[in-house]
């Protein structure tokens, strides 16, 4: 058997031969040198060949730093005119002052029969005493012709010791009784007597424009 089966194998020729030898030789250079890189491999190289196969590390994140914006031309905007300041709020007006009346221009009266009963009827008129230029004048003509110094020295009244004086020919009671204020209390005098005399015949007979003979 051993013979037969051996004889199934066909002798091999020289070209399956080279080729063989050639096979055979490659496997041996090969391993030789697989070997002799195992051999010669130190710790350090396989660390590096180690370092080699890990993932390299992610690089560390660098913050860039970013330009600064280039300035922007913003639109210029004219400035507001400025606020006029407004006036300051009157206070409350004060009531007005009084007004003063008006002072009286004084008045100048002649010292003459025209001046004394003109200044005579502005002092009876502020005393409410009635009486008229023409009557006090008419009376003064017919008592005392107008002299301010007149005197009778007998009638009745000078016989009983007063007699009538000056231009309306008073007596010194009927004086004093009627004299008015403001007048001077000389019996001679002109505007004194005019006043006494009118007021004494305001209260006797109205007014002395009523009175037309002796009173």
């Amino acid at each position: 058997m051993l013979d037969k089966r051996l004889s199934s194998f066909r002798r091999p020729s020289l070209r399956d031969g080279v080729t063989l030898a050639v096979a055979a030789a490659g496997v041996i250079a090969v391993g030789t040198s697989s070997i002799i890189a195992l051999a010669d491999d130190s710790v350090p190289s396989r660390i590096a060949m180690v370092s080699e196969q890990q993932p390299a590390p992610a690089a560390e994140l660098v913050a860039e730093p970013v330009a600064a914006a280039a300035p922007v031309d913003a639109p210029i905007i004219p400035a507001l005119p400025a606020v006029p300041e407004l006036p300051p709020i009157p206070g409350p007006t004060p009531p007005p002052a009084p007004v003063a009346a008006p002072i009286a221009a004084a008045v100048y009266y002649e010292d003459n029969l025209d001046g004394w009963i003109r200044q005579a009827l502005d002092i009876m008129s502020a005393h409410g005493i009635p009486g008229s230029y023409n009557g006090i004048h008419r009376n003064i003509m017919r008592e005392s012709s107008g002299n301010p110094h007149a005197i009778n020295l007998w009638d009745s009244n000078a016989a009983a010791g007063i007699p009538s004086k000056g231009l309306l020919q008073v007596i010194d009671p009927t004086f004093n009784a009627y004299h008015v204020e403001g007048t001077s209390w000389d019996i001679w005098d002109p505007v004194a007597n005019i006043t006494a005399a009118c007021n004494y015949a305001a209260h006797r007979y109205g007014s002395m424009d009523n009175v037309s003979s002796a009173y």
